[in-house]
């Protein structure tokens, strides 16, 4: 199978116009805050027994094209020794893996930071694929003050994004790249569509100068919504914002859009996809999900840690899976 054909088929598995992304690739570090909030410690094994009740949650294939997993989660097992790769694809998910090594400092740009993670990225592919995986991401972080994101901000981060989708497709994985424009802040929600902008121009700009094909991508960017301290702004302002930025920036060729939650809750980001969808008309891509927080934390709550609310626990993953399959359709009502 050529490199092209294989990029293709995934990009068949993942789009559709009623599944999303389902996000459990966090770090050690952010699994391990998540649970303390539920008084759970964050051992191997807990993280393990975790995410395999996740993946085995029944009739979730419906609702779930893609999960992106941590690297330790696509070396692990479920109970009955099925690798939770395998436990994913058995529900047409398609495996996908967090490739980058976190952010640090952007020197010479205070505010900005950068994300590591590129050298030896195209060896990490190989094993990485070799486990089951068929997609990665890898995500830039964006910060928005009075000067921040700065010039070098944009460019530096831009071209780390499109070689990180460089390698992905010369290794016939489908890249999720992944601008993220933080809500950190009390900045309006036009100075929010006002960055963005700029960072995704930047952004496709550094594709096309890196030869990314876009048909073999998937886009994650944040919507367009007012910093957290201010928060105001309702669906529709949030979907008619959205749209404009996209429009003005995302070419036709990029076959779907999977919108980060960021800081939204549950309910906030399943009532925003569903107005940006209703307000969508023709769009050229698919307007989708790649939720981590907003699919997993009635989950998480349900869960408790304990096995005897593995069945409770799936419910609640199923539940919000089927209410933003409904949004991705314009077809969600709040009651």
């Amino acid at each position: 199978m050529s490199t092209t054909t294989e990029l293709q088929q995934t990009i068949n598995d993942m789009v559709d116009d009623t599944r999303g992304v389902l996000a459990i690739d966090e770090s050690s570090p952010t699994i391990a805050k998540r649970f303390a909030a539920i008084d759970v410690e964050s051992t191997e094994e807990n993280r393990r027994h975790y995410r395999s009740v996740l993946l085995s949650t029944p009739d979730l294939g419906k609702y779930i094209s893609g999960v992106i997993l941590f690297e330790e989660t696509l070396g692990q097992k479920n109970n009955e020794g099925m690798s939770l790769a395998e436990l994913a694809w058995q529900q047409a998910i398609v495996p996908g893996i967090k490739v980058d090594k976190g952010k640090g400092p952007l020197p010479s740009a205070p505010g900005d930071s950068i994300t590591y993670g590129l050298d030896g990225l195209a060896e990490r592919l190989e094993g990485y694929k070799a486990q089951g995986a068929r997609f990665a991401k890898w995500r830039e972080v964006y910060a928005i003050t009075d000067t921040n994101p700065s010039c070098l901000g944009l460019h530096a981060n831009a071209e780390m994004l499109a070689r990180y989708a460089a390698v992905c497709q010369a290794a016939g994985i489908v890249p999720i790249v992944e601008p993220e424009v933080l809500m950190d802040g009390n900045h309006d929600i036009d100075r929010c569509a006002e960055v963005t902008e700029h960072v995704l121009h930047s952004v496709f700009h550094a594709l096309h100068k890196h030869h990314v094909s876009l048909e073999h991508m998937v886009l994650k960017p944040n919507m367009i919504v007012p910093g957290i301290d201010l928060r105001t702004a309702d669906p529709e302002e949030v979907a008619s914002e959205t749209l404009k930025v996209l429009r003005r920036t995302v070419p036709a060729a990029v076959p779907s859009i999977n919108f980060l939650s960021g800081g939204q809750g549950p309910e906030e980001a399943t009532r925003n996809l569903n107005a940006i969808n209703r307000s969508a008309g023709n769009a050229p891509w698919q307007l989708s999900i790649s939720y981590g927080r907003a699919l997993q934390q009635p989950a998480l709550h349900a869960w408790l840690g304990k096995a005897e609310n593995d069945a409770v626990t799936q419910q609640a993953l199923l539940n919000r899976a089927k209410l933003n399959s409904l949004a991705r359709q314009g077809k969600y009502e709040s009651e």
